[in-house]
């Protein structure tokens, strides 16, 4: 009998490293790497069905990398409090390092005088005199930065798998053994940051999938069986498919569906991208998030809760969210490399020639110290975060929130970007385009009849048609019985006429039907814009377009991006053709995609990665969260953008400014080049000095002060980020 399918919680599981490890230390027990799964976001392992090992031999496999887990449950992806809490420690451990220096620093320059001189914590002889007191301070900096390095590292040796945890461990304790203490202290603190960094971006992520949970509601209104129209409560993951179930005025809907009774409006923007209401009558499509509008809906479930449209982008941004950029894993396959070339290196030194009978062991011995200090990571490890650092201060100061260096490179790699329509290149609300009377009646006395009856409602359609006649000075009327005709339109007596206001579709209904009126309607409509009629007793009045307004910005923005070598812009939005065409020709962009849902989005997504490799998606809706994430970076509008949208994405235009999308290609493609100089430099270095030692020609001192030189001088030159106006 075969086993079925596994999945565990797996504690600790932070980045792409542990993966690996996992995969090490798990791959053979369950018959290989190809039985094993991994969501990243949600600290899950997920073994395939059949997978030859017990769940308790799992454990203890992974219990000896140094991480904890537990068999997986879906509550737990509710609770995530272990995750917060080991991050805040994290944190907490990394500051307190940070004070520790500084302390250490502080008694240092001390000395041995004052109170410190009474207490008995004066300098020790030596070459390399430190006060007692300093030491402590460092030595506890150490130890707090490492706090959460040592077990990695210490997993590292035992296996014989050096990596950067074991050479950094390595490099801390030489420097302690050769009195350095503040080079020790220094490079444990700035690599318990970039471990912090690390992890803050995964909370992150982690977030935008609880607040997509967030969208579907916890109960579903089910019809008991009878007709007497009773409902029970239930939760909907117990809701089955073909299921009645009632969605009450201003609800979300629980789950997809069709409406088998009832007519309405639905609010589909966080789903769909739709702008509009959309109109629902038997038979429609319901889609669980969207939010019911004033009337109460029957719909019948086609989906169960796990299979439903929001369900599926939820998967799809657990499944995206740990497909890393190539450059955030250079460090890591360099060394691959690197870390046991170097200490292979630091032994032979030591050992081989005095073997050899080439001098004395302590000659050697004092080479390989010097080897492994100047071996030592520090510049190169500083000179990546530093450089980030400092261009992550920057880009919030120019409106720009970039969550994590690997997104801060990115930009500067891009081929193509694809863009959402609405609330992106587009301002996402409606503004009335055009007033067209087919009567006597002027234009200002279309709009009056309209407004008037619109100021009884608060509808997007009802807010453009007030805000067009209250710029234009017009005066409203009394409206007096009033009525909402849910998914068609209003009606009132305004002063002594029964005037109307609705779609063309009601229009129709109530006999207003002409050439002319179709002619007007059908040019409106093929510019993508939204048609309202106007009319009273004796027919249609006239009518009114709206459309969503197209950045005024946004052609200039498009040709600035080619101007910086993007070639393929492309409109990714779930609009009509129509619409999406009218704001395409308006800007100046050639390829369109239209009517799309979130799963279509995510495949012309995937279509563009697998053309160009290094593609952007910018968007602002829940909808694009998805497509987002299979981007190699998801920009988000900030401001207009939904909480989901902004938390998935990797960077945010924080103040809805399209022109930062330039300012940002520039700033990244200036930010690899400091990385790749202060690389190159840090590199450099100590290849001279490798040179000189194994000639006998450096000394600790001297590779300290090429160690500390160099690494200053790359913090100098990344901290020129600060000050970037690209």
């Amino acid at each position: 009998m075969s086993t079925p399918k596994r999945s565990f919680k797996i504690h600790g599981m932070d980045c792409a490293e542990e993966i690996a490890v996992l995969k090490r230390e798990v791959g053979p027990l369950v018959g290989g790497e190809a039985n094993l799964a991994f969501d990243l976001l949600n600290g899950k392992m997920i073994l395939s069905e059949g997978a030859p090992a017990s769940s308790e031999a799992v454990l203890q496999a992974v219990r000896a990398t140094g991480m904890q887990g537990e068999p997986w449950v879906e509550e737990t992806q509710r609770d995530r409090q272990g995750r917060p809490l080991a991050i805040q420690a994290r944190t907490a451990l990394t500051v307190i390092s940070a004070i520790l220096i500084l302390l250490g620093l502080a008694s240092h320059a001390l000395g041995g005088a004052g109170v410190l001189g009474a207490l008995g914590w004066k300098e020790v002889e030596g070459a390399h005199s430190i006060p007692v007191m300093t030491r402590i301070f460092y030595g506890a900096a150490s130890l707090a930065a490492a706090w959460f390095i040592l077990p990695k590292a210490w997993f590292s040796a035992r296996r014989l798998r050096p990596d950067m945890n074991l050479l950094m461990t390595i490099a801390v304790l030489g420097a302690i053994g050769i009195g350095e203490w503040l080079e020790a202290a220094t490079v444990a603190s700035l690599f318990a940051v970039s471990l912090v960094l690390e992890a803050w971006s995964l909370g992150r992520a982690r977030r935008a999938v609880q607040s997509l949970l967030k969208l579907a509601p916890d109960t579903v209104h089910v019809l008991t069986t009878g007709g007497s129209g009773e409902t029970q409560d239930l939760p909907p993951a117990q809701v089955t498919v073909g299921a009645h179930f009632q969605i009450r005025p201003g609800e979300r809907v629980p789950l997809d569906g069709q409406v088998v009774d009832g007519e309405g409006e639905i609010n589909e923007a966080a789903i769909t991208g739709e702008s509009l209401p959309v109109a629902k009558a038997p038979g429609a499509a319901l889609y669980a998030g969207s939010i019911n509008g004033n009337t109460t809906l029957v719909g019948v479930s086609t989906h169960p809760a796990s299979d439903t449209v929001l369900a599926r982008i939820i998967r799809m941004v657990g499944e995206a969210q740990h497909r890393r950029a190539p450059a955030e894993q250079w460090v890591d396959r360099f060394a691959r490399i690197y870390t046991p070339v170097v200490m292979v290196l630091a032994i032979l030194v030591a050992l081989l020639p005095p073997l050899l009978g080439l001098g004395p062991w302590s000659t050697w011995f004092y080479r390989a110290l010097v080897l492994l200090v100047i071996a030592c990571p520090c510049a190169l490890v500083i000179s990546t975060p530093v450089s980030i650092v400092s261009g992550l201060a920057s880009a919030a100061r120019h409106g720009v929130l970039i969550k994590g260096g690997a997104f801060l490179e990115a930009p500067a790699h891009l081929k193509a970007i694809a863009f959402d329509k609405t609330g992106t290149l587009t301002r996402g609300t409606l503004e009335v385009a055009t007033v067209i009377p087919l009567v006597a009646l002027s234009k200002s006395g279309v709009l009056k009849l309209a407004a008037s009856l619109e100021a009884q409602t608060d509808h997007p359609v009802a807010r453009a048609i007030l805000a067009h006649a209250k710029a234009q000075g017009i005066t409203l009327d009394i409206v007096r019985d009033f009525e909402i005709i849910p998914g068609k339109g209003a009606r009132g007596l305004v002063g002594e006429r029964a005037a109307w206001v609705g779609s063309p579709r009601w229009g129709t209904e109530q006999g207003s039907d002409s050439t002319t009126l179709n002619e007007q309607i059908r040019q409106a409509s093929e510019t993508g814009a939204t048609v309202i009629l106007v009319g009273d007793a004796t027919g249609v009045l006239g009518l009114i377009s709206l459309a969503d307004e197209v950045r005024s910005e946004g052609a200039e923005i498009l040709a600035k991006l080619r101007q910086v070598g993007l070639q393929h812009l492309v409109m990714l939005t779930g609009d009509h053709a129509g619409a999406a065409h009218r704001v395409a020709k308006a800007l100046g962009l050639e390829e369109v995609q239209a009517d799309l849902l979130p799963e279509q989005k995510v495949q012309a997504v995937e279509a563009l990665v697998k053309t160009y490799g290094c593609v952007a998606m910018v968007g602002d809706g829940v909808n694009d969260a998805p497509a987002m994430a299979h981007a190699t970076i998801g920009i988000a509008m900030g401001t207009a953008g939904s909480d989901t949208a902004i938390e998935t994405a990797d960077i945010a235009l924080m103040s809805d400014d399209l022109t930062r999308l330039p300012w940002l290609i520039s700033h990244a493609q200036k930010t690899l080049r400091i990385i790749r100089q202060n690389i190159t430099f840090s590199l450099s270095v100590k290849a001279v000095f490798i040179l000189l030692t194994l000639a006998g020609h450096a000394s600790l001192w001297a590779a300290i002060a090429a160690d500390m030189g160099a690494s200053l001088l790359v913090v100098f030159n990344g901290l020129r980020m600060l000050n970037s106006k690209a």
